[in-house]
């Protein structure tokens, strides 16, 4: 229901913002841009889909065997006193909880391409014992938030478009988006846990977000003692090595579970044709509505209208020109990253505008992009507090971001 809001929203926000273009300032063009951005966002969505189609075949064969093999139902059992206490509704030991726990530390150490199909796999094991079938379970509301969010300890891309950029040094946001992602997740879990009314007065509760700020604090402690070269380094490579490793890992244990492995992974792989073709029109719906919303100048008025706001209360205007990346950050993942990039261009990869976006870009997630791909791999239309929750921890996210921009830069 609430996206059926959003998209219809997006179109009728940008037909009245286009209206008052044409009529009072004569812009006759607008509606034609309009027009261009349906098409080119439609051909866009299929171009994700066709793109994501490789990579779900990949890890959801790989995906697959571990399933076989008994290593997704073992990861369930490892995971189980802390993920069941934020996961109530799912029983004990369920496959899913082993899924949810593989997706999410595919999202922890940047792995994207991996990250996506194990959160498809996630939300299908969720749906398995959802009882209502086109309504979105607490469980699925609790992993979606998580994701929106963003949690990631390695943003190696970010610092690689910052070298290209020419930043003096690439990995010094790393530690201010670390501080950030960590604040938007913290928010979204314990948002939508109080929602649910999750008990977090818990032993194995406690000591998880104990480890989870030793863990950022130790990570921060590294970054500053090693050099900056060294960190950029060590961090990337540790990623691909992970990325490398998890994959012979899940081939390992089918060998050790004495399964076909080559016929386990054939199957998986087919079931990840099957499910790109499901989430095209999803997609294709969420990312047609974001594209005309921008080409109507709507998303233009929002900023320029909190640029002038902050300027009347005699705000700090240097995190103003970071609005659109803000803004973008929910709505599309590579319109933020070009946004982010245009301001390491126009005003410098180490200036206060170009380290704030970098920041903003590591700190949550697209939001729709994410609500639209998972619930339409399952075919989820009621969605119910999703966004709005997963939208809070943005904003939490986000404030902290420049919090942490000030702190470190200003």
């Amino acid at each position: 229901m609430v996206l059926n809001y959003i998209f219809v929203a997006f179109f009728l926000v940008s037909l009245i913002v286009a209206l008052i273009r044409l009529i009072f300032w004569g812009d006759v063009s607008v509606f034609d841009t309009m027009v261009q951005a349906t098409f080119s966002q439609s051909k866009t969505a299929f171009e994700i889909s066709l793109a994501l189609t490789s990579v779900l075949a990949l890890w959801l064969g790989l995906m697959k065997i571990a399933e076989r093999s008994g290593l997704i139902a073992r990861l369930a059992h490892l995971s189980s006193p802390v993920l069941s206490r934020l996961f109530p509704s799912v029983p004990k030991d369920h496959p899913a909880l082993g899924n949810v726990f593989m997706n999410i530390s595919a999202n922890l150490l940047g792995l994207d391409n991996a990250a996506t199909p194990l959160g498809i796999r996630s939300m299908e094991s969720l749906q398995s014992i959802n009882e209502q079938k086109d309504r979105a379970s607490d469980a699925m509301i609790m992993f979606l938030s998580i994701n929106a969010s963003g949690l990631t300890i390695i943003p190696s891309s970010i610092m690689a478009y910052r070298l290209q950029a020419g930043a003096a040094n690439p990995a010094d946001i790393f530690v201010p988006i670390l501080i950030a992602t960590f604040a938007s997740t913290l928010v979204a879990i314990l948002a939508v846990g109080m929602r649910q009314r999750i008990n977090f007065v818990q032993k194995p509760l406690l000591l998880f977000l104990l480890s989870a700020f030793l863990f950022i604090g130790g990570a921060i402690y590294a970054a500053r003692v090693l050099p900056p070269d060294l960190f950029s380094r060590i961090s990337t490579t540790m990623a691909s090595i992970i990325l490398f490793g998890t994959m012979c890992g899940l081939i390992v244990s089918g060998l050790r579970a004495r399964i076909n492995v080559y016929d386990a992974f054939i199957e998986g792989a087919k079931e990840g044709f099957g499910t790109a073709v499901t989430i095209i029109p999803y997609l294709l719906a969420m990312l047609v509505g974001i594209g005309v919303f921008r080409a109507s100048g709507a998303m233009d008025l929002i900023t320029d209208g909190m640029r002038q706001l902050v300027g009347f209360f005699g705000g700090d205007l240097q995190f103003v020109e970071g609005i659109p990346t803000m803004l973008m950050k929910p709505l599309s993942g590579s319109g933020a990253r070009g946004l982010m990039v245009d301001a390491m261009q126009t005003h410098g990869a180490d200036s206060f505008v170009g380290r704030l976006c970098c920041i903003v870009q590591g700190t949550s997630d697209t939001t729709f992009y994410i609500v639209a791909l998972y619930y339409g791999a399952v075919k989820i239309r009621d969605t119910r507090y999703t966004v709005s929750y997963s939208l809070l921890a943005d904003l939490a996210g986000v404030l902290t971001a420049i919090a942490v921009t000030y702190l470190f830069f200003g």
